[in-house]
């Protein structure tokens, strides 16, 4: 088996906002590899830090925020570093990419599709006239866009929503990334939508040889295409694991409240599972572990002394006391039995 090529590697990120006079630390010391190749899944509520994160591997964080301190290694250099558009425009399209979650915000009402397909074309390949028309032609097949001399001379607003969520991938993919960054890329869709624009990414990132980082808070969505998962709570990584991992050997009791939320997991006529209580105050000091005073099993260090990772297997770790070996044994809910028992049975 070969050893995976780690291509992106963020280290003690901690991320900061002036607003209103007050700091908000959005993004709380957290750490994470990519690997080559690989889908990755970020997890968590809204305002988790999700976006914030991955949007600092691009230099697209508001004017009022910035890194405080650790680093993004990517290609030898650290990205934290970073501080003019000059320095950003070396990667930002040409090296990471990101599909936004709303389509007809990150489109121009006022330029034809085609285009804008060629605007990213002919920035990042250096293609020009009718080559880069040409090569707009091939990508609108790829994203599964019919009769693409037609739609090349459309507008969005002529545009159906889950076609024009292709249109900005073709943008993304015109750019020839090594990472694609798709936050939130079906939220605005419905389901049998949804389920064709994630089976595009898959087969784009095949014959791309794309490594892509989904962005979303609901676990049901990343199920059959994500190879790892990480779960972000109160701006940090707090376990991350391969998917089968995640899914049916939970160790966090975040993530078993995640899983716990799933409708898919909700029984007729009995009231769907909802996480009590609200996430932490990022303009306070967090002490201990964030999740702990919506965790019913919380236990007495939890409110005392954030915890470490604890290493589940060479591929899974969670940020949680309840791993050390001093802890009380905590069952996990029935809903985590249930996702066995409908999903398919997981090899310890």
């Amino acid at each position: 088996m070969e050893t995976p090529v780690r291509i992106l590697s963020v280290k003690d990120l901690v991320i900061r906002f002036n607003l209103r006079g007050k700091t908000l630390t959005a993004i709380r010391e957290a750490s994470l590899d990519l690997y080559k190749g690989e889908s990755l899944a970020i997890v968590g509520e809204s305002g988790s830090g999700k976006s914030v994160f991955t949007k600092s591997f691009m230099g697209l964080l508001d004017k009022n925020g910035w890194v405080d301190s650790g680093s993004i290694c990517y290609k030898g250099e650290d990205l934290a570093r970073y501080k003019t558009e000059k320095d950003w425009l070396r990667v930002r399209g040409k090296e990471i990419a990101m599909v936004f979650q709303d389509p007809m915000t990150s489109l121009n009402p006022l330029k034809t599709v085609g285009k804008q397909v060629q605007e990213a074309i002919e920035l990042h390949q250096g293609l020009k006239g009718e080559t880069a028309k040409r090569a707009v032609m091939e990508i609108f097949t790829d994203v599964g866009i019919s009769n693409p001399e037609k739609r090349y001379k459309q507008y969005p607003f002529e545009f159906s929503g889950g076609m024009r969520q292709r249109v900005v991938i073709a943008i993304a993919i015109a750019c020839r990334p090594e990472v694609l960054i798709c936050d939130e890329p079906t939220t605005a869709l419905d389901v049998t939508i949804q389920a064709q624009i994630l089976q595009l990414l898959k087969s784009l990132q095949d014959k791309y040889n794309l490594t892509i980082i989904y962005i979303t808070h609901d676990l049901g969505v990343v199920a059959h295409v994500a190879d790892r998962v990480a779960v972000m709570y109160g701006g940090d990584i707090i376990e991350i694991g391969t998917s089968e991992e995640i899914f049916f050997d939970p160790q966090h009791p975040y993530t078993w409240a995640l899983l716990s939320s799933l409708p898919q997991l909700g029984i007729k006529g009995e009231r769907l599972y909802t996480i009590h209580g609200t996430p932490p105050n990022l303009f306070k000091e967090i002490k201990g572990d964030a999740f702990a005073p919506r965790n019913p099993k919380a236990l007495k260090i939890d409110f005392e002394q954030r915890p470490p990772y604890f290493e589940v297997s060479k591929t899974h770790k969670a940020k949680t006391w309840l791993l050390d070996p001093r802890a009380p044994k905590a069952e996990r809910p029935k809903s985590i039995e249930a996702i066995r028992a409908q999903w398919g049975c997981y090899n310890e």
